[in-house]
């Protein structure tokens, strides 16, 4: 495969940094040199995350974890764009773009970063999205435009289905158990993660991830051709 003169797209996202890199750098680097990507359908997913966050609209910070600095979240499903990425002190063409889900303002001047999940997954955890929210707080603080803001805290907020609910007037409905995730602020681990990251998409076409469905599909659907 022939490699295009330039990326159709310079913008890296920071989910990428942690469901891109697990699943396949080959489908990962196609995404960014061609601006192709295998169809997803997920037709709950926008609706579950809309309801969850803005269940938390104007929230007082330490109702959500004690452990969270006084503040209020003020801002939500905003989109940020960092400034170019520069790596062991050299200028990249790549930027963060990507939308979070909870800003908080908080009294002593910084804010906070909270990403929503409904979920059951065993990937709910500080280590796997690390990279993901240093990514959002990487733009926070080094905006394409305008003053940066510190990003004192991050964390998940995670929704978990548990039950039913429902009574005899025919309203029903699923109650969650409600978790906050922590995530330590680790920029060395950012920037390794990142490097590596740029690395890909500026060698050459990868080999295909052993576990990825979409490769293993083409491969198979491509046999059938040559029947």
């Amino acid at each position: 495969m022939k490699k295009p003169a330039k990326p159709a797209r310079e913008y890296i996202s920071p989910s990428d940094l942690t469901f891109g890199l697990t699943t396949c750098t080959r489908c990962l680097w196609i995404k960014y040199w061609y601006k192709i990507s295998a169809p997803l359908t997920m037709p709950l997913v926008g609706t579950l995350s809309t309801l969850q966050e803005e269940r938390f609209h104007n929230a007082d910070m330490p109702t959500i974890d004690p452990s969270l600095r006084p503040g209020t979240l003020t801002k939500w499903g905003e989109f940020v764009k960092s400034k170019p990425l520069v790596i062991n002190g050299v200028d990249t063409r790549w930027r963060i773009l990507g939308k979070y889900d909870l800003v908080s303002t908080n009294v002593d001047g910084t804010i906070g970063l909270i990403d929503c999940k409904v979920s059951d997954s065993q990937r709910d955890n500080a280590a796997f999205y690390s990279p993901q929210l240093e990514a959002y707080a990487y733009a926070l603080e080094n905006p394409t435009a305008g003053k940066g803001h510190t990003v004192a805290s991050m964390g998940l907020l995670i929704w978990k289905f548990t039950t039913t609910l429902g009574d005899n007037d025919g309203s029903h409905g699923f109650g969650v158990d409600q978790k906050y995730v922590g995530v330590e602020r680790d920029t060395p681990n950012f920037l390794a993660t990142i490097a590596k990251f740029i690395d890909i998409l500026e060698g050459d076409l990868p080999d295909s991830g052993p576990t990825c469905t979409t490769c293993s599909y083409l491969l198979a659907r491509n046999a059938l051709d040559k029947l």
